[in-house]
């Protein structure tokens, strides 16, 4: 897979770049989803998907707290409206759920990854972030990603 970084962006109006995220994004804290915005959708793009990992979580591959598919191939605000159209692949638990940040007390500082992907094909099931990355790879046409953080004390 090329490296592809050129124009796909993702911000929100609900995390900061680098900053810390609100409780109520954590699945002690209410569990909320926090709104996306994507912009910046390659014209060869057929579908969005979103992975939300922490990196620093104490397993071999981090944790897995989100996963997305079928997600239209447009700029705009990913809220539930949009949510509610789309497929939720599974998470780290197994899940078809978000799951927010919940780092292990005392483990310090966690990132949190939301990752857009545009893909040049449909993304068909539900699977987990693993198979997604093997199978669909090769279908990524641009991705970038958000970095928050959170700290569970």
């Amino acid at each position: 897979m090329p490296l592809n970084i050129r124009d796909l962006a993702i911000s929100s109006p609900d995390v900061e770049a680098l900053g810390p995220i609100d409780p109520k994004f954590s699945a002690d804290g209410g569990n909320q989803v926090p709104q996306l915005v994507i912009s910046g959708v390659p014209e060869e793009a057929v579908e969005l998907a979103l992975i939300l990992t922490d990196p620093d979580a104490p397993l071999p591959h981090g944790f897995t707290h989100w996963t997305v598919f079928n997600l239209p191939a447009q700029d705009g605000l990913v809220n539930a409206e949009v949510l509610s159209k789309a497929t939720t692949g599974l998470n780290g638990m197994g899940e078809a759920s978000y799951s927010g940040p919940q780092p292990p007390p005392g483990h310090g500082l966690h990132h949190y990854y939301f990752w857009v992907y545009a893909l040049d094909t449909v993304v068909l099931g539900t699977p987990n972030r693993e198979q997604f990355l093997t199978d669909y790879a090769e279908n990524i046409v641009e991705q970038n990603r958000l970095v928050a953080t959170f700290v569970n004390e």
